[in-house]
């Protein structure tokens, strides 16, 4: 049986902007079946590192909030706090960057609450019994809200293929302890011929687990966490992941913890995919290159597994843009994902999710 994912394309008028497709989106998906007045409503998403701006725009963010607080709930924005150092690696900080980065109450008209505490251990063990874990650890405000509406940037990224709803919900609802058991197979390696001892990826180490030697860096698999944060900054992609065992696992623990994230709001929780500013990774770092796809739209279902499908689907299909990061599958059609990062079988997450209940790579596309 499909599921409908529901798809609005960036075209606008006199009688329907964007901000209107949105809230078409969202009643298409069931807002007032789904969300009951007084609902305490966590709005998941991602609030963009400092120096970052592919993120999902705030402007459209209050129009989210304003068709909640339309239906009579009580809405939130939250995120999780990071393993890696940088603008977003606990609640003051985190907080403040998402104010500097136009999320203030005055713009989206919600308040901002991290999922997971102060410095990202205010969290609930959650039961799921999955394929390869039995609990999960979820920030505690995303197990006590009532409703959840997770808006996600649809976009590259460097150890899953592409980060979308399933990532937003699998590593963006964890706790500290939930993401490090979710990296904890990523042990990064030195090509010691591309390294040439510039140190970049020391100050990308929260952890003390990279040390230059005899003019090349070094990481200790002991100390070393599996963030990843070391991969993407190495200017001469000297840090490899050995992708034969470990994206695979990230991928499918990945979809564990968004198990435990929709765990009890099945009927609860509305997710909307932003394909725009498609960036080569993740909005993790402090910049964001060039768009491998240009603007696509906005799709909207209440299954994160057709949700992505459908979005990865109408990436593929688009013409490539050359002068990016994609380096093949230009052709609509082609493999864009592998385009970026062509060791990864970024359709595990997919497969995984479905595997294990989460939804169905099964969906009917149903344009506005």
């Amino acid at each position: 049986m499909s599921v409908n994912v529901y798809f609005a394309d960036m075209r606008a008028g006199e009688r329907e902007n964007l901000f209107d497709k949105i809230g078409r989106l969202l009643h298409c998906c069931g807002l007032k079946e789904r969300i009951a007045p007084g609902d305490l409503t966590a709005v998941k998403m991602h609030f963009g590192e400092k120096g970052n701006h592919a993120f999902v725009r705030p402007v459209f963010i209050r129009r989210v909030v304003e068709e909640l607080k339309g239906r009579g709930a009580r809405p939130f924005l939250t995120d999780s706090s990071t393993l890696y150092p940088g603008s977003r690696k606990e609640a003051v900080s985190g907080l403040a960057n998402a104010v500097e980065n136009g999320f203030a109450y005055a713009v989206v008209g919600a308040p901002l609450i991290m999922c997971d505490g102060l410095r990202g251990h205010t969290a609930v063990d959650v039961p799921i019994g999955g394929e390869l874990l039995r609990t999960v650890s979820i920030g505690a405000e995303i197990v006590e809200a009532d409703a959840l509406v997770v808006v996600s940037h649809f976009k590259c990224h460097e150890l899953t293929g592409f980060g979308g709803a399933l990532k937003n919900l699998g590593m963006g609802c964890a706790s500290r302890s939930g993401k490090l058991q979710q990296h904890s197979t990523v042990a990064p390696e030195v090509a010691g011929e591309r390294c040439n001892g510039c140190g970049i990826c020391l100050g990308a180490c929260a952890h003390g687990a990279i040390a230059v030697r005899g003019g090349k860096s070094r990481i200790s698999p002991e100390a070393c966490v599996g963030c990843g944060r070391c991969i993407s900054v190495c200017p001469q992609k000297a840090v490899q992941v050995r992708w034969d065992q470990d994206a695979p696992l990230v991928m499918k623990k990945m979809c564990e913890f968004a198990l435990g994230a929709v765990q009890g709001k099945q009927g609860k929780t509305l997710c909307l995919n932003f394909i725009t500013q498609v960036s080569p990774a993740c909005d993790c770092y402090g910049h964001a290159d060039a768009p491998i796809v240009n603007d696509i739209g906005i799709c909207a279902s209440t299954d994160p597994v057709a949700l992505d499908q459908a979005c990865a689907d109408l990436v593929n299909a688009a013409p490539g843009n050359r002068n990016t990061a994609l380096k093949s599958g230009f052709e609509p059609g082609g493999d864009k994902f592998r385009g970026v990062w062509p060791d990864i079988d970024w359709e595990i997450q997919l497969e995984h999710g479905e595997k294990i209940g989460l939804g169905t790579r099964n969906y009917a596309l149903e344009r506005l």
